[in-house]
Parts: structure tokens; C-alpha cells; sequence
């Protein structure tokens, strides 16, 4: 039976999470498995994968053949590099101590590249982050500028009718005293 190291997937529609099997060549790529060796989700960033990697190992070593996508995951785990060493040991290459450690070493650099790309993902969210907070406080600053500005004409237009309405009564004051001025002295020398 020829077998595949493949991805079934599961979610819904836009949200793909992925299984990866070992299954059957000949069955449907969401159907019947052989075994679920780890899963896959590619909606993270970095994509989270959880991998069985001694069964992983099993299988490739017995003959299984990944998929070009299941290839990349266990390679991205080092579960090929792995099984490149064991098959070194195997043709006399070098001990499995030197294998251990060059697998080691592999690991180490492989942990170090994906540390750094969360903490370059972490900073650059963060500085987007701060990038729109800037740029909203700009906004905010110039609707404030604009709405003080209103405010503004709207103050010196109540208070340039104000001064109208004073002076309409004022110079309506000065005609009533104009007018009553003259009715007054008229009335004081007949009073005599």
C-alpha cells in the first residue's frame, strides 16, 4: 500500500486548519487515515504547528512520501533533517553522536530564527500601533482646531450682535431723551 504524509482540512469557510495524516494514496483527502500525526494552522502568524515528531520520523523512514505542503512543515520542524542524519549514520558517514549534535545545533539556529521573527512581528505591531494612535491624535488636534475656530466666529458673531443691540438702544435712548428734552424745558417756563 502506498502511503502519504498529507494535510486534511477541517474549518470553516476562510478559516482552513489543517490535520496532518499519514492515509492511503487511493483515499479522499478528508477521508480515511492511517494515523493523525500533528496538525497545522496557517491563520497565525508564524503558523502553528503541532507535529508528532518520533511518529513523523517513523513514517518517513518506512517509506511514506509527503505532500509538497506536508514536505515543507516537516522540513520547517526538521523532521527531514533528521532523517537526512539517521540515513548518514546509516551508510557510515559519521557516528550518531555527530549527528545528535549537528541535529542540535540545527534546532538551536532553527528556535533563534523563530524567536526573532515574533519579537519582529511583536515591534512592528506595536510601532503600527503607536503610528495610529499619532495620526489620530493629529485628527483629533485639528477637529479641535476647526471647532474652536466655529466657536470662535460664533462667539464674536453673538457678540458683535450684542453690541448692535446696545447701540440700537442706546441711540433709541438718545432720541427719546432728544425728544423729551425740549417737552421738558417747554413745561418748566410755563410752570413759572
Amino acid at each position: 500500500m502506498a502511503t502519504k504524509i498529507r494535510l486534511a482540512r477541517h474549518g470553516r469557510k476562510g478559516r482552513p486548519f489543517y490535520h496532518v495524516v499519514v492515509a492511503d494514496s487511493r483515499a479522499p483527502r478528508d477521508g480515511r487515515y492511517i494515523e493523525r500525526i500533528g496538525s497545522y494552522n496557517p491563520m497565525t502568524n508564524p503558523a502553528t504547528i503541532d507535529l508528532n515528531f518520533d511518529r513523523a520520523l517513523y513514517w518517513l523512514m518506512t517509506g511514506a512520501q509527503p505532500t509538497d505542503t506536508a514536505k515543507r512543515i516537516l522540513s520547517y520542524e526538521g523532521v527531514l533533517m533528521k532523517k537526512h542524519l539517521l540515513e548518514g549514520v546509516k551508510k557510515g558517514a559519521f557516528d550518531m553522536a555527530a549527528a545528535d549534535t549537528k541535529f542540535e545545533a540545527w534546532k538551536k539556529e532553527k528556535i533563534a530564527k523563530i524567536q526573532a521573527k515574533i519579537a519582529r512581528l511583536a515591534n512592528e505591531s506595536e510601532s503600527a500601533y503607536k503610528a495610529r494612535l499619532e495620526a489620530e491624535a493629529k485628527v483629533k488636534e485639528a477637529k479641535a482646531e476647526i471647532v474652536a475656530k466655529k466657536q470662535a466666529e460664533i462667539a464674536a458673531a453673538k457678540a458683535e450682535a450684542e453690541a448692535a443691540a446696545r447701540a440700537e438702544v442706546e441711540a433709541a435712548a438718545t432720541e427719546v431723551a432728544a425728544v423729551e428734552a425740549p417737552e421738558a424745558q417747554a413745561e418748566t417756563p410755563a410752570a413759572e
